[in-house]
C-alpha cells in the first residue's frame, strides 16, 4: 500500500487541485478497540449512539452487533451471539436496530467452531464475504430486547437500511439464484460467485410489500436513502465483478443514474446530510489501497479524494448533524488488524469549495 501526502486528483490534469487529508478530516480518533475487527458504524437519529460489527465473542469468530453509547463509551450486544451477522441501521424514533443474522441456521454453532479450528491450524486465507443463504432481516426491539423477523425468503438477505421516516426498508437479496431452476451456467456462476444473483428490493418496515428495484446481471448491494428519502444510492458491480460505480434511483427502482465512473471497485456510498454530496470508497489508485473520495449528489462532477493515510479507508458514513465522519479504518494496526472504526471532525465547506473547484466528469482521463 502507498502513502501519497498530497495528490492529484486525476493525474494528467494541470487544472485539478491538491489536497490533504487534514483538509477535510481533523481531530481522527480512533472509536473501537476490542476484538479481531469491527465495522460499519451507523448512528442513531439523535447521533448519541452508534450501531456496529464485531469480531470480539471467544466462541464466535464472525461478526455479531453491538451499541455503542458515544456519551459514556459503554457498549452492548443486541445480537443472538450466536450465528454471523451483518449491516445494522437505526430506526427513526422507535430506537428499534435492523440487521442481518444466520442465528436461525441449526449450523452455526458447528461453522463456528469449523472456522476457530480453521484460525487455531495457523493456515490462513484472504479474507471474504460468504453471502450465507441462510442470512435473514431481523429487528431489535430495545425495551422489550426481542427480535422480530422480517424476511423468509433463503439466499441472503442483509445490508438493509430504514429510509429517514422509518417507513421503508431497502435490502440486498439473492433470493432469485434459489427461487427458480437455473441454466447450467447460472448454476456454474452461483457456485463460484453467489454475489453476482444479488438484487436490490424494497418493503415496509414491517416486512410486507417486499418488492424487487433491479434486475441488472452482476452485484447491486448496500442500498441506502438519500438525505430526505427521494433516492436511493448503492454499489453496482459489472457483469464480470472487477467493477463496481455508485448509482442512484428513485424508490420505485425508476431513473436509475451512475453517479460515479472511476473503472475500479467504489462502493460504500452514503449521503451527506446537506444532500449537496455522497460519500464512498475506492480503489481507484490500488487494487488494496481502498481511499475516501466525496462527488456530487448528481455524478456532474469528478471525486475529489478524502483520506491519504496508508492501509484500508472505507465504509464512509457522516453523524446525522453532518460535522463528525466516521469510517473503518486499518490505519492504527497495519496489516495485524481487520479494521476498527474512526471518527473524525469533518470540514463541510472545505468539502463544498473543493467540490466546485472540482473539473466536469468526463473531461479529465479516468485511467
Amino acid at each position: 500500500m502507498r502513502n501519497v501526502l498530497v495528490f492529484l486528483l486525476l493525474a494528467g490534469t494541470a487544472s485539478a487541485q491538491t489536497y490533504s487529508e487534514s483538509d477535510f478530516l481533523s481531530r481522527t480518533r480512533r472509536l473501537t478497540f476490542e476484538g479481531r475487527r469491527a465495522g460499519e458504524g451507523y448512528f442513531s437519529p439523535d447521533g448519541k449512539q452508534m450501531v456496529f460489527q464485531s469480531e470480539r465473542e471467544a466462541d464466535n469468530p464472525f461478526y455479531q452487533i453491538y451499541v455503542l453509547d458515544l456519551l459514556n463509551g459503554d457498549t452492548r450486544r443486541i445480537s443472538p451471539g450466536h450465528g454471523k451477522t451483518t449491516c445494522a441501521f437505526f430506526q427513526h424514533e422507535t430506537g428499534n436496530i435492523l440487521f442481518g443474522s444466520t442465528h436461525n441456521d441449526p449450523r452455526s454453532k458447528d461453522l463456528q467452531k469449523k472456522e476457530l479450528d480453521f484460525r487455531a491450524s495457523g493456515k490462513e486465507r484472504r479474507y471474504s464475504w460468504d453471502y450465507d443463504p441462510e442470512m435473514e432481516l431481523y429487528v431489535h426491539h430495545p425495551d422489550s430486547g426481542e427480535l422480530e423477523q422480517l424476511t423468509h425468503a433463503f439466499g441472503y438477505d442483509a445490508e438493509a437500511s430504514y429510509s429517514p421516516d422509518g417507513q421503508w426498508v431497502v435490502f440486498t437479496s439473492m433470493r432469485d439464484a434459489y427461487g427458480r431452476k437455473l441454466s447450467r451456467e447460472e448454476e456454474k456462476q452461483l457456485e463460484q460467485d453467489p454475489s453476482f444473483f444479488a438484487e436490490i428490493y424494497i418493503m415496509r418496515y414491517d416486512g410486507s410489500q417486499q418488492t424487487r428495484l433491479t434486475y441488472a446481471p452482476g452485484y447491486d448491494g448496500g442500498p441506502f436513502f438519500n438525505y430526505d428519502g427521494t433516492r436511493i444510492i448503492w454499489r453496482r458491480f459489472t457483469e464480470r465483478g472487477d467493477i463496481a460505480d455508485v448509482w442512484s434511483m428513485l424508490p420505485s427502482g425508476a431513473d436509475q443514474r451512475q453517479v460515479t465512473d472511476f473503472k475500479s471497485m467504489s462502493w460504500a456510498p452514503y449521503a451527506h446530510p446537506s444532500g449537496d454530496y455522497i460519500f464512498f470508497a475506492s480503489n481507484k489508485l490500488g487494487f488494496t489501497n481502498f481511499e475516501l473520495f466525496i462527488v456530487d449528489t448528481e455524478g456532474m462532477k469528478e471525486p475529489v479524494r478524502v483520506t491519504y493515510t496508508d492501509g484500508f479507508d472505507g465504509l464512509p458514513v457522516p453523524t446525522p448533524d453532518g460535522d463528525r465522519l466516521s469510517w473503518t479504518s486499518n490505519r492504527d494496526g497495519g496489516a495485524s488488524t481487520g479494521g476498527q472504526i474512526f471518527i473524525a471532525d469533518w470540514n463541510h465547506d472545505k468539502a463544498m469549495e473543493a467540490l466546485q473547484a472540482s473539473p466536469a466528469r468526463g473531461s479529465t482521463e479516468n485511467e
